[in-house]
């Protein structure tokens, strides 16, 4: 009998967010919250897996995220971002194909687009739009619970797609893993600390995001990435997202041996978007990797 999306995302309840953590008392973060929001939402999709498996396999080539990031120097990953839960407003107004080709000409690598609705004021149309602007590969940055998920993100035209490890079982980050995988798509795993690093590697992640941001508090811990990163197994692609706020971040990550960095707020803010991924990319190029 196939498979509706609502029954897949039901059968893996238990394994919500405070016990993929192992800690079912911890104070509530704002990544559980909006987790939450999103296996509910879930529960109520009563499309086929088979359905969108079959639409996902019928999709045109991807462009390359992966190998749209060279390690010979810190590349950068330009993300379309309206809102945040811990800013508010950036740039409600932004049009996202302008903004993908201001990108592209300031010589970022890749595009991170936002679909989240309800959080940061994203859309699939948002994705569309800014990957038709312009030539660069596309991360569909949202919150993945579900083997929908997967499929909708290359069925939108996304070239790789966003596992968040804190948000997700061990059997999930496989399964979703070899999903995205085997329908044309780069995985890019979202870690925090050490432990979810291990878990990442586990599953043969070949592409890493270090959140700099912490769960509890939204500050910052530049040393974070720092301290991940070089635990990392070197054939990783080693990536550093939130908080990278100009070229002295950047820089101090090259030094470190960070492979790209994702940005978005102080891009989308930017009077002149071009210019910000320009300073980033030349920032990066005055401190040799540690490598």
């Amino acid at each position: 009998m196939p498979t509706n999306v609502g029954a897949v995302s039901g059968e893996a309840a238990p394994d919500r967010v405070a016990s993929v953590r192992g800690d079912s008392t911890r104070r509530a973060t704002y990544l559980d919250r909006i987790v939450a929001a999103h296996r509910e939402a879930a529960t109520t999709d009563q499309r086929l897996v088979s359905a969108l498996l079959a639409e996902a396999q019928d999709q045109s080539p991807t462009r390359g995220f992966r190998v749209a990031l060279p390690r010979d120097g810190l590349q950068v990953i330009a993300e379309i971002k309206r809102r945040s839960p811990s800013k508010g407003d950036l740039n409600l107004g932004l049009d996202p194909a302008r903004m993908a080709q201001l990108y592209e000409t300031g010589g970022a690598a890749c595009l991170s687009v936002l679909t989240d609705v309800q959080h940061f004021g994203g859309s699939v149309a948002d994705l569309r739009a800014a990957r038709a602007g312009c030539a660069l590969p596309v991360l569909r940055k949202d919150f993945t619970v579900c083997e929908a998920d997967v499929l909708d993100a290359r069925i939108m035209g996304a070239d790789a797609v966003l596992l968040i490890a804190a948000a997700l079982s061990d059997g999930e980050l496989e399964t979703f893993s070899g999903l995205g995988e085997a329908i044309g798509l780069d995985v890019l795993v979202e870690i925090h600390d050490e432990d979810e690093l291990a878990r990442a590697q586990r599953v043969g992640a070949t592409l890493v995001g270090v959140n700099q941001r912490d769960l509890h508090t939204f500050q910052v811990d530049h040393e974070r990435a720092l301290r991940v990163g070089r635990a990392m197994a070197a054939s990783i692609t080693r990536i550093a997202e939130s908080g990278v706020r100009g070229p002295n971040d950047a820089a101090s990550l090259a030094g470190a041996g960070f492979d790209a960095v994702l940005v978005g707020e102080s891009l989308v803010t930017s009077g002149d978007p071009s210019a910000a991924v320009a300073a980033l990319r030349s920032a990066a190029l005055m401190r040799p990797s540690s490598r």
